[in-house]
């Protein structure tokens, strides 16, 4: 049985994990770590831990940072931190972030912030059963529509 784990924050404005641990039961059959911290640059070591002290397969990483450029500039620290923990574990680690600036109201937020968790949830079981191949490609968009693939 896979282990995955999920890493969440309490600046986020909508409850993400849960989405995730929702669609994931959905899905397969996984042991969930949860692990919240306060914001998206302590998510680095969060998944890090997940992986090398609760022995997770892969992480989710979630947060939803703020629309000043002070927000955006700690999103790109926690974004970089993030992929320096995969290359140190050899694990995926997910992120899943969501910007409060591409929504235009709080309702909208938080659709966007459901779908795109809940559409990375099933890149997970996908990315451990090796089914993400077909669909190289193909323009899918997280939260958003798909758009259509080009080809010359």
């Amino acid at each position: 049985m896979a282990k995955i784990g999920i890493a969440d924050t309490t600046f986020a404005r909508y409850d993400m994990a849960s989405a995730a641990i929702d669609e994931l039961a959905r899905w397969m059959s996984a042991q969930i770590k949860r692990y919240t911290v306060p914001g998206i640059k302590d998510l680095p070591v969060a998944s890090k831990k997940l992986i090398e002290e609760m022995q997770c397969d892969i992480v989710m990483a979630l947060g939803m940072p703020g629309s000043k450029a002070i927000d955006k500039q700690c999103a790109h620290e926690a974004s970089t931190g993030l992929i320096r923990a995969q290359l140190m574990t050899n694990k995926h680690i997910i992120e899943v972030f969501v910007y409060e600036d591409e929504a235009s109201n709080e309702k909208e937020l938080a659709r966007l912030a459901d779908a795109r968790t809940r559409e990375h949830a099933q890149n997970v079981y996908k990315l451990l059963s090796n089914r993400l191949i077909p669909e190289a490609g193909k323009g899918k968009r997280e939260g958003f529509e798909d758009v259509e693939p080009i080809s010359f």
